[in-house]
């Protein structure tokens, strides 16, 4: 009995010293998974967050400009809700920090009540703002040779949507918004290509990441080649090398982690036959 006694007394003291080891050990390991979540949140936290919003080390706060340029042309772009939140290489959230005259917003078509500016050209055109949706389609108009055959007077401040998001999405969007859109704005497109032999309008090193489809871009590539064509002579060819600068910048960036992949296939003005290809800003 004695010795069941003393046994249940050192069993005792045991888990009393194993308990007391535990107590002391556990500030210990507080303080070290404190200094652990700590160093990931300061490794998370290196990102230029009062600037573009990017990790310090691709940081494009040094390739955007000073403040917004002024444009006579307004860029509204319409943004899937899933495209800022799933695509890392989103080129949009750039627009603003470039362009005065920018106007965005997120959804799955455009209607209605969204845009006060879109809601008052619906209701009353204006002379001088035509409205211009940027989307390759069966009856898009070449955006340049639109540009050559209106007036000066007749485009002095156009409006230029777009809608972002990848292809099927983009597809989606348009079909869903030409319901109010149709009556008031014309389809137009950059004129390009693809497999036509013959001079290249658009750059072929501008790649992000691997396209859906071919004659596509990024959304700032491609308001960056229209605005050379909307806007004067004196800003169009400045606001085009703005918006490229950056996109470079993000392509110098993304370059070292692209898969190998074949190059953007050739560009082309319309010429004759016409082919299969889609374009749309993604």
């Amino acid at each position: 009995m004695a010795e069941k006694e003393g046994a249940e007394s050192i069993s005792s003291n045991f888990r009393l010293e194993e308990e007391n080891k535990n107590e002391d050990s556990e500030p210990l390991q507080e303080e070290i998974a404190s200094q652990s979540l700590s160093a990931t949140a300061t490794r998370r936290r290196a990102t230029c967050d009062n600037g573009c919003g990017r990790p310090k080390s691709v940081c494009i706060c040094p390739f955007l400009p000073p403040s917004p340029l002024p444009t006579a042309t307004t860029v509204f772009i319409l943004q899937h809700p899933h495209e800022l939140r799933y695509n890392r290489l989103a080129t949009v959230p750039f627009l603003p920090r470039c362009l005065s005259q920018f106007q965005l917003l997120s959804g799955r078509r455009i209607r209605p009540g969204m845009s006060p500016l879109l809601d008052s050209l619906h209701s009353s055109p204006s002379s001088s703002s035509p409205v211009l949706l940027l989307f390759l389609s069966p009856n898009a108009v070449d955006l340049s040779e639109w540009a050559q055959r209106t007036p000066l007077e007749a485009r002095a401040n156009p409006v230029l949507v777009l809608v972002d998001g990848t292809w099927n999405q983009a597809r989606e969007m348009v079909t869903g918004s030409l319901k109010f859109l149709s009556g008031f704005t014309t389809c137009v497109s950059l004129g390009c290509e693809v497999g036509i032999e013959g001079e290249k309008p658009c750059e072929t090193d501008l790649v992000l990441k691997t396209e859906p489809h071919k004659g596509c871009m990024s959304t700032i590539e491609a308001v960056a080649r229209a605005l050379r064509i909307l806007e004067s002579d004196d800003v169009g060819p400045l606001v085009e090398e703005m918006l490229l600068k950056v996109l470079r910048a993000m392509v110098g960036f993304q370059a070292p982690f692209m898969k190998p992949m074949n190059p953007r296939p050739r560009m082309n003005k319309k010429k004759g036959k016409k082919l299969g290809g889609d374009s749309v800003s993604v």
